[in-house]
């Protein structure tokens, strides 16, 4: 007999009851639960290729506020190489783009570089392609507010610098809250800022190149001057070297390319389609602006100023003296456009607070990282994940001082090691392609040029800025790797201590479910003395826990009554399949544990339910079963370590004595067995 399912109202998902001012606050901020059971959800939650573009590709676009600038800057007196820059800025994107469509089509449900090299290179190359993609996500937050603080405070006098680093705070409590209510819900804010972005910038770049179009033989001309005195007086090694480094300072253009393949699972389906239109719309808007702003930097003579980023510098050349019947429309316009980068910039970080908690989340589910990092919240986001990418990044904003210099060095590296390594990835994929007599030579040199060119922008990087900051990312990433290395080992010690419980209780015969639905047990007494056991996954460790309460109450309870939370968390939140095969299993789960606990002579049966969190989740489950059964005491198994470590809260569910806590206030007793593993 199927276990009977206790289900949420339509339209809500279980949880405590609201208490007090600040949860009726945090609830405000945050927005009402949402129901991961309602087969809607998907599609309210979901990007079409448009607002996907807008979600995942503002920090690309955002990028062409710094990256040209920096790699302008690099060329020192050979500028004139920057039309040569912007058009390997535009061959780069290509290739970079085209490469990522190609692991969006391999990998159709998502995951990115972590997930890319992971598979097709290893575990331990996926750690580290994923501990340069946690760097990469804090980083895009912090750069982010950080440069749009800079575009905001362009428009002020000078002296207003030092109350940067403390707006950039304010900025990043905003964002963190905003992502906190839903995807959906931050990138709508964002849509207007993006848009009056792309139109102002557009209008700037069409006006300061087609307006220029008489300086451009010049340019050339110069451009071939350069060259020629360069080889002279640096050889054509030392030419090539000063290319090179603005190139690859440059890098910070590039990033956000592969935000879209790792956010595939907020795409509308089909995904692999969306994920190609979205990548394209991207691939092609941070082409031309990234570009062209080169170019007009070049033909309309930009210099840096104090207090100034170049964009702004250069829209004021462009726009500063319009005027139409005597009113400064060119200030107006002006104004604008630099607001406009402002608040995309700090759009941009919502690519961190996207793509960050989903790496974390992946990582989770593989044991890198703490199990706690793949739970979503009620408004189906990573909560964690969101609240650690925030804290990092505003640690990171702390110790540069908000320094876009500094960060977007540290930026680049984490970016490309992570693309190099999704591009290796891909180009061994080709080659056991090749060995299948499967099509292979169009992906291997799409990706194999990519591979050539993210790994000379990695190593010039690393080198000319080792000591600026790249230093500190790699530094970051080696800790990082090496404390997920510990996690994961402490996760296996623990599964090998559990595996005796397994080896030792699992082969017990169990009655198969056809079997008891053919010999239907007699309706439980609902006055009885009644045994509620709190089981997840079928294991030795439920069996003991069941055992146990056998043993410390012989002949005592006359039902013994399974229940359960199937927990819905970021790996199994990727459609209505994917809800029904855990509730499948949820249910498959407790009619094993009914099937063991009727072959030894019990009265047994079983409740389930499914939500995003299991202690409010299991509240309210416990709450109805008492209601049913008013003579029940809960039991839950909890793992007891010899020597209670620090880190222990973090890497093990506590959620038997948060319960036991929440339970022991409703009336509701829950007793603890404990299960001893070191």
């Amino acid at each position: 007999m199927d276990a009977p399912r206790i289900a949420p109202p339509a339209g809500h998902s279980p949880r405590e009851p609201v208490e007090g001012g600040a949860r009726r606050f945090l609830r405000l901020l945050v927005g009402a639960p949402r129901n991961p059971l309602d087969p809607r959800i998907f599609h309210v939650i979901s990007l079409a290729a448009f607002l996907a573009w807008i979600g995942l590709g503002v920090d690309g676009l955002s990028s062409s506020a710094y990256g040209p600038e920096e790699a302008f800057k690099a060329l020192g007196d050979y500028r004139h190489l920057s039309m040569l820059l912007a058009l390997m800025m535009t061959v780069t994107i290509a290739i970079i783009s085209a490469s990522y469509s190609q692991i969006i089509e391999l990998f159709p449900t998502g995951g990115g570089g972590y997930l890319v090299a992971t598979k097709l290179l290893g575990p331990h190359a996926g750690l580290v392609s994923g501990c340069a993609l946690m760097m990469d996500y804090v980083l895009t937050i912090s750069v982010s507010i950080a440069s749009g603080a800079d575009a905001l405070f362009s428009l002020l006098p000078t002296g207003y610098e030092a109350e940067k680093i403390y707006f950039c705070f304010l900025v990043l409590a905003a964002l963190m809250v905003l992502n906190m209510r839903g995807v959906k819900e931050s990138v709508k804010v964002l849509m207007p800022i993006f848009l009056i972005f792309l139109i102002t910038h557009s209008i700037a770049i069409l006006v300061g190149t087609f307006g220029n179009l008489s300086h451009l033989a010049t340019s050339v001309s110069l451009a071939a001057t350069e060259i020629h005195t360069g080889v002279v007086s640096l050889g054509v090694w030392g030419l090539f070297a000063v290319f090179m480094k603005a190139y690859a300072l440059g890098g910070g253009t590039y990033t956000g390319i592969e935000a879209v393949s790792n956010g595939l699972a907020v795409l509308k389906e089909p995904r692999v389609a969306t994920g190609k239109r979205t990548m394209l719309y991207m691939a092609v808007s941070l082409s031309f602006t990234a570009g062209g702003i080169l170019i007009c930097y070049l033909l309309m003579g930009v210099e840096p100023q104090e207090g100034k980023t170049l964009n702004a510098v250069l829209l004021e050349m462009v726009a500063g003296g319009w005027s139409i019947g005597g009113l400064p429309v060119g200030q107006w316009f002006l104004s604008l456009a630099l607001l406009s980068t402002t608040a995309l910039l700090f759009a941009a970080a919502q690519t961190g607070f996207l793509g960050g908690p989903g790496v974390l989340s992946n990582m989770a589910l593989d044991a890198w990282v703490p199990k706690r990092f793949a739970h979503i919240s009620e408004r189906l986001v990573v909560k964690n994940g969101i609240v650690l990418m925030g804290l990092a990044a505003g640690l990171t904003l702390f110790y540069t001082g908000a320094s876009v210099h500094i960060l977007v060095v540290m930026y680049s590296i984490g970016v490309f090691m992570t693309f190099t390594l999704s591009q290796l990835g891909m180009c061994v994929h080709w080659l056991r392609e090749r060995r299948e007599g499967r099509r292979w030579r169009q992906g291997l040199a799409i990706n194999g040029i990519g591979l050539l060119l993210t790994m000379s922008i990695l190593a010039v990087t690393s080198a000319l800025k080792f000591m600026e900051g790249a230093w500190i990312t790699l530094a970051l990433i080696a800790g990082l790797v090496f404390v997920c290395i510990r996690i994961r080992g402490h996760y296996r010690r623990i599964r090998s201590l559990l595996k005796r419980l397994d080896e030792d209780l699992m082969n017990v015969p169990v009655e198969e479910p056809a079997a008891a639905v053919a010999t239907e047990p007699a309706p439980m007494d609902r006055n009885a003395p009644t045994a509620v056991m709190l089981v997840s996954g079928y294991s030795g460790l439920g069996l003991h826990s069941f055992l146990a309460l056998h043993a410390l109450f012989p002949g005592h309870f006359t039902n013994i009554l399974f229940i359960s939370v199937g927990v819905i968390d970021s790996g199994n939140f990727k459609g209505v399949q994917e809800i029904t095969h855990l509730e499948r299993n949820t249910r498959e789960t407790l009619e094993k544990y009914v099937g063991y606990a009727r072959s030894l002579g019990f009265n047994a049966d079983s409740r389930y339910s499914l939500g995003t969190l299991m202690v409010p989740e299991m509240r309210n489950l416990c709450g109805k079963v008492r209601q049913e059964f008013p003579r029940a005491i809960f039991f839950a198994g909890r793992l007891i370590f010899r020597e209670e470590k620090f880190y222990h809260r973090w890497l093990h569910n506590q959620s038997s004595a948060t319960l036991q806590r929440r339970l022991q206030f409703d009336g509701v007793p829950l007793v603890i067995l404990p299960i001893r593993v070191l």
